[in-house]
This record gives C-alpha cells, structure tokens and sequence, in this order.
C-alpha cells in the first residue's frame, strides 16, 4: 500500500467507512464527486474526447464543481463552473485559486430557476466557444466509470445482504455504485431519497417552504438517472433533512451535509425494519457549507427518532414532511403508466 499520495486527489477520492449501528455504516467522503470528476475526465483523455490544455465547463450546485477543478488541475485541464446561486464564498474562493473561471447565479428561491438559469449560461457558453468541452454531469453517462472503484471498497469491507441509502441527485453516484456492486451480488438494494419539488420522481407539484436542497433532487430532467436501479424512494423536506443532519454529530460526532444528514435519518428507520441487512448511507460531503442554514439552527431540529415516514403506494398520495414509497426497480414511463392504469 502507497502512504504517499501523488496528488491531493488521490488523498480524498476514497470515504472513511464508519460504523454507525450494528447495520447502519456510513461512508463519509471528503467530497464523494471527486471518484465522478476522475473517472470522467480520465476516461475522456484516453478516448480523445478531450486533450489537455482544453477547458472543461460544467454546471454545479457545489461539490461537483470542486472535483472538476481538482481533476483539472491534476490532468493539465483549464475549468469553467456555471454555479448555483448555493455555492458560498468559501467553495467559490477554492475554485478561483485552483484556476477556474467561476459564473455564479444570482440569489433565487426557486430551484428550477437557478437551474434553467445555469443551463442558459452553458448553453451561451458553448455558442461562444467551441473549443470547450461541456462535461454534462447530469447526462453523460461518463461519470458513472470513477464510482466502480467506490464499489471495489465496499464489495472488500461489508459483507452480507445490503442496501445502498443516498440522494438521487444526478443519479450517478447511486447508480454508478449499484450498477457495479450488482454485477455480482443482484440482492443488493437501493434507496434513493428526493427533496420534494424535484421532477426527478414526481414531486414537481410540491414546494418545500424554507429551502432548495442543492444536489439532491432537480427541477429539469436528468438522463443520468436511471430509474429502473432503484427499489426505494424517499422524499424528504428541509426540517427533516436538518434533524437528520444534527442527529448525526449528535448521535455520532460526523459532520456531514445536508444530503448525508437526509439519508442518516432514512437509514435509522429502514435498519430498525430490515436489521438482517447492512445499510450502506453515502455520506456526500462535509457540513461546512451547512454551518449558518443547518448547524445554527440545531436547537430547532427534531430527534430523529421521533419522526416518521407516511407509507404510499402511489404518487398520487405523496404528501409531506416525509412520504416513503416501494419503487420496485422500474423504469420511470412503466411506473407513470402503471400510476395512470390504476
């Protein structure tokens, strides 16, 4: 085994695996989209898609915006981040200094009109410069190729039935992980949790009152989300997702974001239903990001314990805080066919 890392990427690419309850382990990443932005820009390179020197432009809510600029700066690569009006001061000065050109969204409430927005900016983007080369992380499915490493590491360190809990987002990260750990073991399940007034799954028609969760859901389509590798949904609002995020330093001491507070709270629930199984909970970046909308409100959070999903069997009975639903690993026309058949 090498100790020395030969860039800082190497270093972080891969979570700590930590155990949280006799089933709940928890990967907790530095930043998780470092194995996505490696993968694909490698993969990239070696086909000649891209050559180095070339700019690489993509649209982020955060994390994916910083794995990008990282991978850049390792392979010789010039960035250029469209980002959400989410990204703060801290996440925006890494970026300049790594050397890439940041374009930010001005403030908004509305998640689709932070995304239109950004897809605007690219498209702009593109039509001024041909020489860049649109990375499209919510729709090539390049960036699925880094997460079969992620699975190596889980296949060697859990053992037994297993359930995968994270957030949908691009679909990636969840996929690209089942994809590969399904390959041998085809039991392995997976839970995907949403923020209500994502297209993604459904919820469009909701609006969750006090925040946008960035990264985990969207209000446009994604190709990258593969419906059919999904056995579970959750849709959770902010309050919930903030009680799972402040029960988790509480709980454990992990300082984790929004998305890795979601799934935590998730996690407990289906590992006190389903103990003959290991939840897996992705842990996709630290709380930094999280300190003055989550962190300084903890007094206000709820015990994870005290809360509870409502179980549906159909859309049309979605309803928040919190709705769970059985996906049954179909494919998103079936599934709205099937909702309308009945």
């Amino acid at each position: 085994m090498n100790l020395v890392h030969e860039h800082i990427t190497d270093a972080i690419k891969a979570p700590d695996l930590i155990r949280l309850r006799d089933n709940i382990i928890l990967a907790r990443f530095e930043t998780m989209k470092v194995y996505a932005a490696l993968g694909a820009v490698r993969t990239l390179l070696d086909r000649g898609v891209v050559r180095p020197g070339q700019t690489l432009v993509d649209s982020s809510s955060g994390i994916y915006a910083l794995a990008l600029a990282m991978a850049c700066h390792r392979y010789g690569l010039k960035c250029h981040i469209v980002a959400s009006t989410t990204v703060d001061a801290a996440m925006r000065a890494q970026l300049e200094v790594l050397g890439a050109t940041v374009d930010q969204m001005p403030p908004s409430q509305s998640l689709r009109l932070d995304q239109e927005r950004r897809v605007h900016r690219v498209h702009q983007l593109l039509a001024q410069r041909p020489d860049v080369h649109w990375m499209r992380q919510y729709h090539d499915s390049v960036h699925y190729e880094g997460y079969k490493h992620f699975a190596d590491l889980v296949s060697e360190a859990v053992t037994g039935p297993l359930t995968v809990v994270g957030a949908v987002g691009t679909g990636a990260s969840t996929g690209g992980l089942v994809e590969a750990l399904r390959a041998t073991d085809p039991s392995v399940r997976l839970l995907g949790l949403q923020p209500f007034g994502s297209i993604t799954f459904g919820s469009e028609g909701f609006t969750d009152p006090e925040a946008i969760i960035a990264g985990i859901g969207s209000s446009i389509w994604f190709d990258n989300v593969r419906h059919h590798l999904y056995d579970c949904l959750h849709w959770v609002d902010f309050r919930h997702a903030m009680a799972g995020t402040i029960g988790l330093l509480r709980d454990h001491a992990v300082f984790a974001g929004l998305s890795t507070g979601a799934a935590y709270l998730v996690a407990e629930w289906e590992a006190r239903r389903n103990p003959d199984r290991t939840h897996l909970v992705i842990g996709a970046d630290t709380g930094h990001r999280y300190v003055e909308r989550v962190f300084a409100r903890h007094e206000e959070a709820p015990h994870v314990e005290s809360l509870r999903p409502l179980e549906i069997t159909s859309l049309d009975d979605l309803a928040m805080p919190w709705s769970v639903m059985e996906w049954q690993r179909r494919p998103w026309l079936a599934a709205r066919q099937e909702e309308q058949a009945s």
